[in-house]
């Protein structure tokens, strides 16, 4: 995972703002919880400033787009975290499972470290997609489906499980792949591709951008998606998951 994001994470910090109302849904996940440990923190989105948090992030490029004020990082590995038994109350994880290398001994790590919650957010390969990867990308949204791990994995590390979805606002600040699901020209934008992880799997020039770019032009895509453009928000397969920790 580190060495990946050398690779495409140089623009990350510009791109991956936290998003305030997906944000409030995480902070609410946390519960009480004071002390927090966020696994493949990235650039540090979603971290609340309220709490105690650490960091786990491998790469050295995005340890480097992290504020100064952020929470404290430690440049390691989901499959082993340098941390106690029981060490911290809830663990974080958000939208990183799909790049560890192991995602059931991750998840043993998350569940071994936290006291109270294991607290994810992450893609159900069970879910419908959206336009984009249902339409444009397929061979991407099957390989999706089985990089992620299904609810039914995360249940068999984690035990029981709550998940409930993560619906994306139409003006989704957070540049994932699904935040512009109803502004389609982002997509065409080379600099907003490269700070989202799947689109690494694609040449920079694949015909599906010119393909693309002809249906906006022509008001294909418009007419085949109009019914999205009255929409406010869209689920299109992101779940915020939460473990308990307590017998």
């Amino acid at each position: 995972m580190g060495a990946r994001y050398d690779t495409i994470g140089t623009t990350y910090a510009r791109h991956r703002r936290p998003d305030p109302r997906i944000a409030e849904r995480i902070h609410a996940a946390l519960g009480g919880a004071t002390s927090i440990l966020n696994v493949g923190a990235g650039t540090g989105s979603y971290e609340p400033s309220d709490r105690r948090v650490i960091a786990i992030e491998p790469s050295a490029v995005m340890v480097a787009q992290r504020s100064d004020a952020g929470a404290p990082v430690v440049r390691a590995a989901s499959e082993q975290l340098p941390c106690r038994d029981r060490s911290v109350d809830v663990v974080l994880a958000i939208l990183t499972i799909h790049h560890w290398s192991d995602a059931r001994r991750g998840l043993a790590e998350c569940l071994r470290v936290a006291r109270d919650a294991v607290v994810l957010v992450t893609w159900d390969p069970d879910s419908d997609g959206f336009w984009l990867t249902n339409d444009y990308l397929p061979s991407l949204l099957a390989e999706d489906r089985r990089i992620f791990p299904s609810m039914r994995d995360l249940e068999d590390v984690l035990g029981a499980i709550t998940s409930t979805p993560v619906p994306v606002p139409a003006d989704c600040v957070d540049g994932f792949l699904g935040a512009y699901w109803r502004r389609p020209d982002a997509y065409l934008d080379p600099d907003i591709r490269a700070s989202i992880s799947t689109f690494a799997r694609l040449d920079r020039a694949d015909p599906v951008w010119s393909r693309l770019s002809t249906d906006l032009r022509s008001g294909a895509w418009a007419a085949r998606y109009a019914s999205l453009l009255s929409r406010t928000e869209l689920d299109v397969g992101y779940r915020l998951v939460v473990a308990s920790c307590q017998a």
